[in-house]
Formats: structure tokens, C-alpha cells, sequence
């Protein structure tokens, strides 16, 4: 499986721009994770992991389906707690072979 059937590039990436402006933004980048669906939070926890190398990139699966079963915690509660959020998953998108890059660069330019 390809995370990209889970949840797109420009979700992560926009998550990473949240995550960089946690101090003023915590309230949004909370309401993006709540409205993601149980795969796409999901997907996105797995790509934190593989970013901060408690899995491989060819481990998707496997990450994918460990935060799909152990999901106990709400992922944005989870996820925003994680110290390094953006880098993690700006590391994770790159080792999975995407470069966030752009999609970051349009989502700034849109004010999104």
C-alpha cells in the first residue's frame, strides 16, 4: 500500500506548516487533524514515525497499521504533543520519496 491512498501530500504538508506556527496556530492545526478520517490520521502518524526513524519507509504498512490499532489517544492530542511534529513529517514524506517541498511553497502562497 501507498501512503499516498491514505492521505495526501498537501494534507501532510499542510500539517507541517501548522506545526511550525504551533504558538499562534494550535487551534487550527487541531481542527485539520479532527477532521481527517481514521485512515488519513492514521497515515499521517505512521509518516510522523517513519520521519523520526521508529520506522523504515518500507515499513509503511506496518507503522500504518500499528497507529490504526493502537489509536487509544486522539491523533491531534498525540501528534501535537510530539516534540519536532513538522520535521518529523517533512523527514517522513522524504524518505517515503516525496519532497514536501512544493506543496508547502503553494499552500503559503494561497494563505492557506
Amino acid at each position: 500500500m501507498e501512503f499516498s491512498d491514505k492521505i495526501s501530500v498537501r494534507q501532510v504538508a499542510a500539517v507541517i506548516l501548522m506545526a511550525r506556527e504551533l504558538d499562534r496556530g494550535e487551534g487550527e492545526l487541531r481542527g485539520l487533524i479532527d477532521r481527517m478520517d481514521e485512515e488519513e490520521a492514521a497515515a499521517l502518524t505512521a509518516i510522523m514515525w517513519i520521519g523520526r526513524g521508529s520506522f523504515e519507509a518500507e515499513e509503511f504498512d506496518d507503522a500504518y497499521g500499528t497507529a490504526m490499532s493502537e489509536a487509544s489517544t486522539p491523533t491531534a492530542d498525540y501528534l501535537i504533543g510530539t516534540p519536532h511534529l513538522a520535521d518529523n513529517l517533512e523527514a517522513g514524506l522524504e524518505a517515503l520519496g516525496y519532497d514536501p517541498t512544493d506543496e508547502e511553497d503553494e499552500l503559503m502562497r494561497r494563505g492557506a
